[in-house]
């Protein structure tokens, strides 16, 4: 076998490779909207069925009709949306300077900043829920917003990537030019840092999303439940009909995939360019 030929047959065995792993990972997905649009007798069929239904809009119906869907999903977009520009905003500044400024405890501050990846979340919500009662906060946005708009994961991330993409002799004649930090911060290092924001915007959005333990303790008012708390309303205390609870998760998953293509889109594209500059 020559080397064309070994190639072609390596390319065939990595797109079948690529193909299963395509299909693994859309599968759930699938599954998801097979059992949204057929009735919960249905799903508990064996063999199981594997095709669609036609009980999707009268699933979907039930769901509008158990929880308010169009408000908790208001207040979703609302608390996700803040915070992922709130993050973007706050650790891109934090990994700017821990990339490319010297200020005292520098290295200290960061190793107490990786630290912080070894707590586990649950361990500070007592403490969080007694600060948001001191702020006055329970019951309100800013107790889901406040303590999300910085985390340790984008200040560390952003700073590796910040390392590599921007340059000190691209500072250096900002600089020259009479830019302070704040111009060199806006004008030079997000637009090199663009692919990595991105990613983080999309990691962001979706944990911001999907949160449901955070927003069940701290929010009180029915009128501001976020979109999980609200599914979760409809598991039955004796009852549970699934179709209805698989349509009401196909809802809630739309938003999302939306913003991971618009997000994709955006950091494959930046990626690509970087790559065709180098």
């Amino acid at each position: 076998m020559n080397a064309t030929a070994t190639q072609r047959v390596w390319s065939v065995v990595t797109h079948v490779l690529l193909l299963f792993g395509v299909a693994i990972s859309i599968f759930p997905f699938y599954w998801m909207f097979v059992m949204a649009s057929r009735t919960t007798e249905d799903i508990f069929k064996f063999p199981p069925e594997l095709l669609p239904g036609t009980h999707l809009l009268e699933n979907i119906g039930k769901v509008f009709d158990s929880v308010n869907l169009l408000g908790s999903t208001a207040n979703t977009i609302f608390v996700a949306v803040v915070t992922t520009v709130l993050v973007l905003f706050f650790d891109s500044i934090a990994a700017f300077a821990f990339a490319k400024f010297d200020f005292p405890a520098k290295n200290l501050l960061f190793v107490v900043l990786l630290v912080t990846f070894m707590i586990p979340s649950q361990l500070s919500t007592v403490p969080s829920f007694v600060i948001m009662a001191n702020f006055g906060w329970v019951g309100s946005f800013q107790a889901l917003i406040v303590p999300g708009a910085v985390n340790a994961f984008g200040i560390f991330l952003l700073r590796q990537y910040a390392q590599g993409a921007v340059s000190a002799e691209l500072l250096d004649a900002a600089r020259i030019d009479g830019c302070n930090f704040w111009r060199q911060y806006w004008h030079v290092a997000v637009p090199l840092l663009r692919p990595a924001l991105a990613f983080l915007g999309i990691f962001t959005f979706i944990n911001a999303w999907n949160d449901y333990f955070w927003p069940l303790v701290v929010l009180i008012d029915p009128g501001r439940q976020t979109l999980q708390v609200a599914l979760s309303q409809l598991n039955g205390l004796y009852n549970t009909d699934y179709s209805m609870v698989m349509a009401g998760t196909l809802l809630a998953v739309i938003p999302l995939i939306i913003v991971f293509f618009l997000g994709a889109r955006q950091f494959l594209a930046d990626l690509a360019a970087g790559a065709v500059k180098q």
